[in-house]
Formats: structure tokens, sequence, C-alpha cells
């Protein structure tokens, strides 16, 4: 995954400084005729999106996102969150971390966790409370000092039918109620090997796209589903593509030109992910 661009870093319009898309995690860096760092192919599916004028730059940190999933047991999280506090990694100005456990642990983690990492939900509803049982709104969110969200990750828009549009209007009323949001695009197994890769990403990405009109608290995580808790490993000239991660590549993977962050699941429950934060000194080298 790579990142791009928050409050201080620059963004480039047509001829002027504007405010753009907080972080890209794979689209990284775009010109005026489209994403440069992306595919030829990709660059082109994308190209008609209405960016509001805006050339992404590379940001200056990575963005580290570690998702703990469905999982672990309040003795566990307990546990993570020790090892985070304890452990020694890059300032903020070389790395931003942000933890995303289950709902339930929000408010402890949040309490627990050292004060330069944030947190995040792992999803939120699309309107203002209601008749919606199970879900959680943003505006609890806001009102709990969460910050973040993840929203379309893979496995809601699998398991749960969230579809592009559905996922769009996610993170458009997020942010709305002043969320940063960390929206996840990417393809399947199946759709990787019948070559639509680039057309799902496109559509995925222009579903949000059509829906915002500022970036600059989104991050935009590329998540090759077909890497997922699979074994299946970009290589490091894929990584400019598509890419997993884990605590043996992630330095191989980190010193990618257009690679700017990952967003971490299956392996922020293993001691390899500080590592994986570790590995953004990389692009201090």
């Amino acid at each position: 995954m790579a990142a791009v661009t928050r409050g201080g870093w620059e963004f480039y319009g047509r001829g002027e400084r504007v405010r753009g898309c907080r972080n890209f995690l794979l689209l990284a860096k775009a010109s005026s005729t489209g994403f440069a760092a992306a595919a030829a192919p990709l660059r082109s599916l994308l190209s008609p999106i209405n960016w509001n004028g805006t050339e992404i730059l590379r940001r200056r940190q990575l963005e580290m996102s570690l998702n703990l999933l469905q999982n672990g047991t309040l003795d566990e999280v307990k546990k993570i969150v020790s090892i985070l506090n304890e452990a020694e990694v890059p300032p903020e100005d070389v790395v931003e971390v942000v933890v995303s456990p289950p709902f339930v642990f929000l408010p402890l983690v949040k309490s627990l966790l050292r004060s330069d990492f944030s947190v995040a939900a792992q999803n939120c509803w699309v309107r203002r409370g209601g008749a919606f049982t199970g879900e959680i709104s943003a505006e609890m969110l806001i009102n709990s000092n969460i910050p973040w969200v993840i929203v379309g990750h893979s496995e809601r828009r699998l398991l749960l039918n969230e579809s592009n549009e559905f996922v769009g209007d996610k993170v458009a009323y997020a942010l709305l109620q002043g969320l940063k949001v960390i929206a996840c695009v990417g393809e399947t197994l199946e759709q990787r090997e019948s070559g639509s890769t680039m057309n799902v990403v496109a559509a995925q990405t222009k579903a949000i796209a059509d829906r915002v009109s500022h970036w600059e608290n989104i991050v935009l995580a590329y998540e090759p589903v077909w890497a997922i808790g699979t074994g299946k490993v970009a290589t490091p000239a894929q990584a400019q593509e598509a890419r997993s991660v884990n605590g043996a590549n992630c330095e191989e993977q980190a010193a990618q030109p257009d690679v700017d962050g990952f967003l971490v699941g299956g392996a922020s429950l293993k001691p390899e992910f500080i590592d994986i934060i570790k590995s953004a000194t990389v692009k201090k080298k």
C-alpha cells in the first residue's frame, strides 16, 4: 500500500497550491495527466475522475494502519497495546501509526495507547443513528473522540455485499461528520486472474471521487484481496501495483518508490508488526 499528503503536506493543482487527498495507498503520485505512479491502464481509467484540479505528490511520512479485525480478548488486546507502547519506533515525522481494534475495545485502546499513535474504528454506518441494529454511527465515533474509521474493507464488500456506491456514500458521510477515513479498494483473485484489476479499482475509486470534493482527510488504501491471508506475496516489482506485507518483506516493500504505507491485517496480531512499523525508516536512507 502507498500513501500521500496531509495537512501541511504539499499539494498542487493547476498552477496553484490546493488541498487534496490526505494519503494515497498504492495510487500515489499523480501528474496533470493522471496517476503517474500507477500502471498506465489504471492512469487512463482514473483520468476522467474529478480530482478538483489536484495533482497528488508523495507524502513525507509512511502510514501504518494496524487492523486487528475480529480478533483478540481483553487481555490479548491489552498485550498488543503494551507491546506498541514499549516499542522503539520511528518518530511521527517518519511514520503515522493508526490502530484499529474491534468496536468493544475502542475506548480501552484509546485510553491506554501512547499519545503519538491514533485509533480507528473498523467501520461506521452510512447515515445518522436510527433503526440499524448492530451498526455504529459516525456521530458515535466523534462523540467518543475516535478520529479515524476504516470504510469499504474487502470483507464487508464481499461478505456483506457493500456496493461501490454504498461505500462511497459511507466515506462521504464519515467525512462530513469530521472523521478521517481509510477507504479500501482492491480486487479479488478471480478478478485479478481475469485481468480486470484496473477496471475494478478504478470503479471503486470513482464511486468515492463522485461523492467527495475534498481529499485531505482520506487515505485510499489498495487492498489486494487475493493476497490477504493466502500466503501469496507480491514481488518488489509488483509492489508498485499490488502488495501484501509481512515482517519478512516489509523493508523491501517500503523501499519501493511508490509504496508509502501499509494497512496491516493478520500480521498486526504477531510480534512482526513492530518490524513493519520500523520499516518506515528506509524512506529516510
